[in-house]
């Protein structure tokens, strides 16, 4: 039953912006686990739930971690954090250099390093408010580039 909750739980945050205890202790009701508050809470810890910016000063529950360790991102979760960390992407040889707010480098390049991407990526290097990305071919540098610039917000 835990099992079934907990997917469930996953479920329900990637369709939905859940972004309080009740609220997701409602959607489990409705989708017929009664279960309590404090089975929630519980829940939220076991599964490394975390709070994450959704845009417009909001903020959802997504997965922050993976049973290996290993950090674990939804799309939009990268989109959101993507949009309101970085500044511009640009390339130059098969080096991407990707400009953030200061203090946010760290946190997109993670992100970044989290996705599964279809170009190949040789390595990163973040600093406090850059980060590069090390591409195999200039070709492969400038789709990147082009994918990642659709995650930078405009103006």
């Amino acid at each position: 039953m835990k099992n079934e909750r907990h997917a469930k739980i996953l479920e329900l945050i990637e369709q939905y912006a859940i972004d309080r205890q009740e609220d997701l202790l409602e959607h489990l009701n409705q989708a017929g686990f009664k279960v309590t508050q404090a089975t929630v809470s519980r829940d939220i810890r076991q599964l490394h739930l975390v709070k994450a910016a959704a845009g417009g000063g909001k903020y959802r529950y997504v997965p922050a971690m993976a049973a290996g360790g290993q950090a674990m991102h939804s799309q939009s979760r990268f989109e959101t954090i993507f949009r309101e960390s970085v500044l511009k992407v640009d390339y130059a040889g098969h080096m991407v250099v990707v400009k953030c707010f200061s203090g946010m480098a760290n946190a997109a390049c993670e992100l970044f390093d989290s996705m599964q991407w279809e170009y190949e990526v040789v390595g990163t290097l973040s600093g406090d408010d850059t980060f590069l990305i090390l591409m195999r071919t200039e070709g492969q540098a400038a789709a990147i580039c082009g994918a990642l610039g659709r995650y930078v917000a405009k103006g």
